[in-house]
């Protein structure tokens, strides 16, 4: 790293490889003898064209993605997929099923209750969500249009470790905060969708897998923009699609491709992760949220228990470089991101912080 840059655990929009932001910085101005920046090119242009699919076509590779599903490069946010999901989907019944284990899924369950009978098939909040439900524990129904969950809770710090089984209901996965971070098989989901600005690319892109068959039962006031059918049909190019975005993402999925794929990335996720869990655990001063067998590999949330000395903290370690480790506000202590980009000396580097400030304190 140079020297100037700082180990960046914000939750999003987080850090990006430096190989990938170094090209871009070096294709700014004249992409490939284009004679002008990615940013700047018309989105029907032959050249963009050709990065749009280069990039649809190494991320289908990546997670193994296979034939019969749609990947789509859309503007809505995740959080525009909370609508977009029981627009397209819950026309087939008129139900859903909805696991609750964090924010963004219960933002999820509160909007799609505008378009259909919700049911709660779990509610961690029993415990301020720092649990995963287990298998056993899902309220499911046979009748549901699909079953919603969000893999990782980016605010609690805490990840499903399995891929809950739903018979023929179909499932539906907010993967925004860790994708690319492990293999996934693709062919247990319905859709799977991800904001981009913690793995991938800028905030300003969203990508939805969808398996193909899935469309084309949207309720009949679902705004054009959030149709699968139609931007299945436009091939993402309905409207002008987030360039720059889709260009960063091709060059990070060339760096997880170079660093050993989805495989490489959970071994350096784990990598990461253990060694913080571990520190903090031997710590006398901080307390961890998420549980154990329910912890997240992305998101590490902890605390000392005293406001004023988790705000000491947080001041002493952007002091020394390590920044954006301020907690979210409903959980509050301190929360380290450590998404992909981040590099394990990064975390080691934390980690001595981390044992200094538990001894001075």
């Amino acid at each position: 790293m140079s020297d100037q840059r700082v180990y960046n655990f914000s939750a999003g929009p987080s850090m990006l490889p430096l190989p990938a932001l170094e090209r871009a910085g070096a294709e700014i101005t004249d992409y490939r003898g284009s004679g002008m920046s990615v940013m700047e090119m018309s989105h029907r242009s032959k050249v963009f064209m050709d990065i749009f699919h280069e990039t649809q076509d190494k991320l289908r590779r990546l997670m193994s993605i296979p034939d019969g599903y749609h990947i789509l490069f859309l503007q809505t946010g995740a959080s525009g997929q909370f609508s977009a999901v029981p627009l397209n989907l819950i026309g087939r019944t008129g139900k859903a099923d909805y696991a609750v284990t964090g924010n963004f899924s219960g933002l999820a369950y509160q909007e799609a209750q505008k378009y259909g009978q919700i049911s709660m098939a779990a509610d961690t909040s029993d415990r301020d969500h720092s649990y995963i439900p287990r298998q056993e524990e899902l309220k499911l129904d046979k009748d549901a249009s699909y079953f919603y969950y969000c893999a990782n809770n980016t605010i609690y710090g805490t990840e499903w470790d399995y891929v809950p089984e739903t018979g023929e209901v179909p499932l539906v996965c907010d993967m925004s905060s860790n994708i690319l971070s492990m293999p996934v098989d693709v062919s247990k989901f319905g859709v799977i969708y991800a904001g981009a600005q913690k793995n991938m690319a800028p905030a300003g892109l969203t990508v939805v897998i969808i398996r193909d068959g899935l469309q084309g039962r949207e309720l009949p006031y679902t705004p054009l923009m959030m149709n699968y059918k139609t931007m299945i049909d436009k091939d993402s190019m309905y409207n002008t699609p987030p360039c720059w975005c889709i260009y960063m993402l091709g060059l990070t999925l060339d760096w997880v491709e170079a660093n050993g794929g989805v495989a490489g990335m959970e071994r350096l996720k784990w990598t990461r992760a253990n060694m913080l869990y571990e520190t903090l655990e031997s710590s006398r001063l901080f307390q961890l949220h998420g549980e154990k067998g329910s912890r997240s590999g992305m998101n590490v949330t902890f605390r000392t228990g005293d406001e004023a000395l988790d705000a000491k903290f947080v001041q002493e370690a952007a002091a020394a470089g390590f920044v954006n480790l301020k907690g979210h506000r409903k959980v509050g202590g301190m929360r380290a991101s450590i998404y992909n980009a981040m590099p394990v000396e990064g975390v080691e580097k934390l980690c001595d912080f981390i044992q200094s400030f538990d001894r001075a304190n």
